[in-house]
Parts: structure tokens; C-alpha cells; sequence
């Protein structure tokens, strides 16, 4: 699926194209959605090097990811993408060129689809690829701020619950998910960190002051949420660290009632045992009250042994 934003004056045209169009001219920002081999062969038309494909968007070596060519500077960079509960990173691919921005996906990316309604709506004055790019940027390192937020929010929560020792289960369950969430959110602000950094760099030249502003404002942003990021893994460690502590008293607990249990008919067993062993010469078996002294003395024996237990604060 081929997209192409022409943004004039606050006004977003959209032209949806196919591989039998042209590109549009003034046209600000070129989205590929899932390409297929024929797009791409489109695309290659106007492009000085090869198209990449999912397998090269994917690549985790700094030089894959950000690296500049003849059709300008090229960055991979990492989308958190909530979905439900969970947080997903989704890879996509910006080729910054002279006159358009173009991006190419294999997800569906919700900032993008905000960026897009910005635009719509004329809540941007964007006029280059270079203020699009770096908008996008601060949306995506507004976004994880707010993850970082949530995350926050949620441990609060999970902290009441492993205090109040119940359902250690979903708490285990709350715990490795945040867990995920904020390893994927921590590794979010590494890319755009690296992304930035590298524009700073080697894109000085092509960005103007105001884009050089706005770049280091972000950085600023990243390196602030970065030890929150840190404190968030502390955190879960003792979260997790006090969940294990609970549910071992718990099972220590229900070791001490059933040791507890079986000292406490100890006696009774015994002394059973030894009326079980049917000896001649045992004068209570022709006893009358033979029967219920036996009774009586295991009980006895059995409400000494607790009430002593219960003397030391053993139960």
C-alpha cells in the first residue's frame, strides 16, 4: 500500500497510488504500508539504492540501521506500539531525502496514524521532510514518556497487592509483564537516542536551527526518562524479590502446621501402637475401663503436646 502526503499551508492532500502512478509533485511524506514486490520495483524507479525489505529493516548493527547514501540519510528506528496490556516494538524505516520523507513498514504503527491527524487537522507548520521526521521523533519520545508513566501506575498497584499478600499469582503475571514492557520501552529510547545522536552528527549540515533545537530538546527528554527506566527495573527486581519472600513464608507456613499435626498425634500414635501390639500378658486388655483409659490418654497426650506448643508461641 502506497500513501503519499502532499502538505501545503495546513492542508493535507492523501493520494492513495499503485504502481501505475507518478509520484505527486510537493509531496512531503511518502508511507509504504506492507509493500509488495511490485511497489518496491516502483519505488526503485526513483531511488539510487536498493529498496530495503523486512530483513534488512530488521538488522540490529548500528551501521543497518543509521548510514546516509545518494538518496540521503537512512534511519531504522524502534515504535513502541501498545497493544491491550502488552507493549510491542515495531521496526520502521525512514529514508530522509531532499524533497520527501519516506517510510516503509511492516506494522501498523499508531503514531504515525497521529502524526497523519496533526497534519489533517493544520496542528502542525511543517514546510520540510527534516521538521516532519524529527515531529514524529518527539511524538514517539512523548509516547514513551507516557509508557513510562503507565508503567509507574501499574507497580503502585502491584505494590499494594504483594504487601497485602494476595493473588501472588497475577502478581508474578503483573510483574514479568511490566517487566517486558519496560525493557522494550528502555530499548525504544536507546534507538532514538542512537538515531539522534547520529543526525547530530553527520545531518547537521541539512537541518536548520530550529531543527537542531528541537533535536536536543529530545535528547534532553530521553536522558531524563532514562533513569526512570532504571528505578522502574529496581523496583520490579524487589517486587519480585518480596513476591518469592511471600509466597516462601506461605509455604513455610503450611510446612509448620502440617509438622505441628503430626507431633501433636505423636503421643496419641504411640500410645495406640502400644495397645495394638496384642502381648499375653497386658493386664488392661481384660480390663473393664481398659478401653476408655486408652481413649482419655490419647487425647490427653494429644492437648498436652498443643497446649505446650502454644506456651512457646510455636502456633
Amino acid at each position: 500500500m502506497i500513501t503519499a502526503y502532499v502538505y501545503e499551508n495546513r492542508q493535507l492532500t492523501v493520494h492513495e497510488l499503485n504502481v501505475e502512478d507518478t509520484l505527486p509533485a510537493k509531496t512531503l511524506w511518502l508511507d509504504m504500508f506492507k509493500p509488495s514486490e511490485e511497489e518496491r520495483s516502483w519505488l526503485s524507479r526513483f531511488s539510487a539504492e536498493e529498496v530495503p525489505d523486512e530483513e534488512d529493516i530488521n538488522e540490529i548493527e548500528a551501521s543497518a540501521r543509521f548510514y546516509q547514501s545518494k538518496d540521503g540519510l537512512h534511519i531504522n528506528s524502534l515504535f513502541p506500539q501498545r497493544v491491550a496490556s502488552e507493549v510491542r516494538s515495531v521496526n520502521v524505516f525512514f529514508n530522509l531525502r531532499s524533497d520527501f520523507l519516506l517510510t516503509i513498514r511492516e506494522d501498523d504503527v499508531g503514531l504515525l496514524r497521529l502524526l497523519r491527524n496533526y497534519l489533517r487537522l493544520g496542528r502542525l507548520d511543517i514546510t520540510t521532510p527534516q521538521g516532519l521526521l524529527l515531529e514524529l521523533l518527539t511524538l514517539k519520545v512523548d509516547y514513551l514518556s507516557d509508557l513510562v508513566e503507565d508503567v509507574y501506575a501499574v507497580l503502585d498497584n502491584v505494590s499494594a497487592q504483594v504487601f497485602e499478600n494476595e493473588q501472588l499469582d497475577e502478581v508474578f503475571k503483573l510483574i514479568t509483564l511490566q517487566e517486558d514492557s519496560n525493557g522494550k520501552i528502555r530499548l525504544s529510547l536507546l534507538d532514538t537516542q542512537r538515531s539522534l545522536r547520529y543526525m547530530q552528527r553527520y545531518y547537521r549540515d541539512h537541518l536548520s536551527d530550529e531543527n537542531i533545537k528541537d533535536l536536543r530538546e529530545m535528547l534532553s527528554d530521553i536522558e531524563s526518562l532514562m533513569p526512570h527506566s532504571q528505578f522502574i527495573f529496581d523496583k520490579l527486581n524487589f517486587l519480585m524479590d518480596a513476591a518469592m519472600g511471600f509466597t516462601g513464608l506461605q509455604q513455610s507456613k503450611i510446612i509448620k502446621i502440617f509438622s505441628v499435626a503430626a507431633v501433636v498425634f505423636l503421643p496419641p500414635t504411640v500410645i495406640a501402637s502400644s495397645y495394638g501390639m496384642n502381648f499375653v500378658n497386658m493386664p488392661e486388655l481384660d480390663w473393664r475401663f481398659g478401653y476408655p483409659m486408652a481413649i482419655a490418654m490419647m487425647f490427653a497426650s494429644a492437648a498436652g503436646t498443643y497446649f505446650f506448643f502454644k506456651r512457646k508461641g510455636w502456633l
